[in-house]
């Protein structure tokens, strides 16, 4: 195994810090929502009260402090409907509900709004935007969904996303022949064999995900190229037997390899055959391929 692969996997994911500049800060003032239309303190009492107190939960902070951590509370209220449009999310409210400052809820508002799930408006205050407006294919709102009330659709949609765009990105990929390339797929797989038999799921996962975005990237397409990001995102969200990448097995390693030796042939329909394959869900799950919706 190479050093900058294994460096590469081992390597905890970073995240943007989404500050936000001076300028950006007085765009979520206090005391924006007029006062008939605001919820009291005591409207967030039906909220799980391991969501307060921010500053004491590390989990799923992704080491943002603070800000992220409130990020992460707050769109993942949203996006299971805990928080819906008829609710204005006043900030000084915020705040005292989860004992941070000012500064933190409005950085954490200006992020939920880059995502599509909120929206400041003089003299209406912020409120939580229609479904038809959230960036679902943001990483953070992929997550959220994933975790949450949505998860069966989210889990079918990221399905079908990979089945559209996989087989498609394996067989461009063919005829780009870059041997560095090549390489750090095959040390993928390789770090994936070594996991395997040390059952360590976590670092096969990350080379999983590793060599899917990768493979994407060297497609050719920078419109697919956009899309790698979504498919680590499934690879990690999961949650269950999907596809066939989504628990370490020897069948699971061993259509990785047949792709990467695809590749190296420039065998388009062999690399298009061999991700289909690996796509292919588990015997034991009822639906093998994700079928069409009715419309």
């Amino acid at each position: 195994m190479s050093t900058l692969a294994h460096t590469m996997m081992t390597a905890a994911r970073s995240a943007d810090s989404g500050l936000a500049s001076p300028g950006e800060l007085d765009r979520y003032p206090y005391a924006e929502a007029p006062a008939v239309d605001r919820v009291g303190v005591s409207a967030w009492d039906g909220v799980d009260p391991e969501l307060g107190r921010v500053g004491r939960r590390a989990a799923g902070s992704r080491g943002r402090g603070l800000h992220g951590q409130l990020v992460q509370q707050l769109g993942q209220m949203i996006v299971s409907g805990d928080l819906g449009a008829d609710r204005p999310l006043v900030p000084e409210e915020i705040g005292q509900r989860f004992e941070v400052s000012r500064t933190v809820v409005r950085e954490s508002l200006r992020v939920l709004e880059a995502k599509g799930l909120v929206s400041a408006r003089p003299n209406v205050g912020t409120r939580v935007r229609p479904v038809s407006d959230w960036n679902l294919l943001d990483p953070d709102i992929i997550e959220w969904r994933a975790f949450g009330p949505q998860r069966d659709d989210q889990r079918r949609e990221l399905s079908e996303l990979r089945w559209t765009i996989e087989p498609l990105a394996a067989r461009l990929a063919a005829g780009h022949g870059r041997e560095d390339v090549q390489q750090r797929l095959m040390d993928m797989v390789e770090i994936m064999g070594h996991a395997m038999a040390q059952g360590d799921a976590l670092t096969f996962s990350r080379a999983d995900s590793e060599f899917h975005s990768l493979l994407i990237q060297v497609a050719g397409n920078r419109m697919l190229e956009h899309l790698s990001g979504i498919v680590s995102s499934a690879l990690q969200v999961s949650g269950g037997p999907v596809t066939g990448c989504d628990r370490p097995n020897e069948a699971s390693l061993a259509h990785h390899g047949r792709i990467c030796d695809a590749l190296a042939a420039g065998d388009g329909a062999a690399a298009e055959t061999a991700m289909r394959q690996l796509l292919t869900v588990h015997p034991e799950v009822e639906r093998v391929v994700p079928a069409p919706r009715e419309h």
